[in-house]
């Protein structure tokens, strides 16, 4: 295959280039990515041998084009999406136009250079959220319904992916993951965020809902599923991708300390975010009977890795935290377009 990678010096993005010219080496990888703030090129130092690498923004339907057609294009892997929720609140016009017309844009070059796979990465959020007090997991079938700007710009992409397929014929699949962690991640999102507040004895802001839960699925994991449906995924297809462990923000502050020996007290509560969702579960019923794919990364032992490699890695994240967009502060009456809040709890 020739990959175009979107968004391929970000978290999930550079691990997936990581993967897969470990387990492809055969295959051609062309990362494309803008490097906001959360693209990181020093993410992809390990492999930069063995990939080319162009910086654009995919709402730049010439260069997408050509790098398509330059770099003779076969399968497009798309990351490339802004996924803070506090940021989207402050900024919910940057979402709408990466997340739906920078998709809009890349699929469109995609059928003009009439590639042969498009696969678009998606997120459990655009199906709102769940009662904390159900046992109710979202499936394929379940209708959209997302309830802040973040989810409803992925949502967005999705019905654009799903059309290009319906309308034009472009073979496309997609993917809805639940939370991921492990390496790389910005420390803008929950687990890094907390790490590094208790490596330095700062606080850990947890919304004030502190037992609202999320599905946490480790990237390699990840990777593997999107490997498997590029592999063997029936074209015009949607898998979802979990774990099936849920664990809530205050579960996951309490197992952060603890990994790291740092008292309880350092927890600190900050009033909640708006349109902040309760739960979140995929039912990974079709990926399982279909691809043969399951996690394999247990998440206790995942997050201590995951804990241990930013404590381990303090040079790769510290930089980065000058470039955090958002001020954590507190979300007062009537906030919204100065500061967010908490911690970013997405994938």
């Amino acid at each position: 295959m020739n990959l175009l990678v979107t968004g391929g010096a970000g978290f999930i993005g550079s691990n997936f280039v990581h993967h897969w010219v470990e387990h492809h080496p055969t295959d051609r990888v062309t990362v494309y990515d803008v490097l906001t703030y959360a693209g990181n090129r020093p993410n992809l130092d390990d492999v930069e041998d063995r990939i080319t690498f162009v910086q654009g923004d995919v709402c730049d339907g010439d260069l997408v084009l050509g790098t398509i057609e330059s770099e003779k294009i076969d399968t497009v892997v798309h990351f490339a999406a802004e996924s803070h929720n506090s940021l989207a609140v402050l900024d919910p016009a940057l979402f709408f136009r990466t997340n739906v017309l920078g998709t809009q844009t890349l699929l469109e070059a995609a059928r003009q250079a009439r590639v042969s796979r498009f696969h678009h990465i998606s997120t459990c959020e655009v199906y709102g959220d769940l009662p904390l007090d159900s046992s109710e997991a979202f499936n394929e079938e379940s209708p959209y319904r997302p309830r802040t700007p973040y989810n409803a710009s992925k949502a967005g992409a999705d019905h654009a992916v799903r059309a290009y397929w319906e309308t034009f014929g472009l073979p496309a699949t997609i993917t809805n993951c639940s939370n991921n962690y492990g390496p790389y991640q910005f420390p803008e999102k929950v687990i890094p965020l907390f790490t590094a507040n208790a490596l330095d004895d700062k606080p850990l802001p947890l919304y004030a809902s502190t037992q609202n839960r999320r599905e946490w699925l480790h990237v390699v994991d990840h990777c593997r599923a999107i490997e498997a449906v590029l592999e063997r995924g029936r074209i015009g297809e949607t898998y979802h991708v979990g774990s099936g462990v849920e664990a809530s923000i205050s579960e996951i502050a309490d197992a952060v300390l603890e990994i790291l020996g740092k008292p309880s007290s350092l927890k600190k509560i900050v009033p909640d975010r708006p349109g902040h969702d309760r739960r979140y579960l995929l039912d990974c019923t079709k990926i399982a009977k279909e691809l043969g794919w399951e996690p394999t990364v247990e998440f206790d032992e995942g997050l201590h890795e995951t804990v241990n490699w930013y404590a381990a890695n303090r040079a790769w994240w510290e930089p980065l935290l000058d470039r955090v967009p958002v001020t954590e502060t507190a979300w007062g009456p009537g906030r919204g377009t100065e500061e967010a809040a908490a911690p970013a709890d997405e994938a």
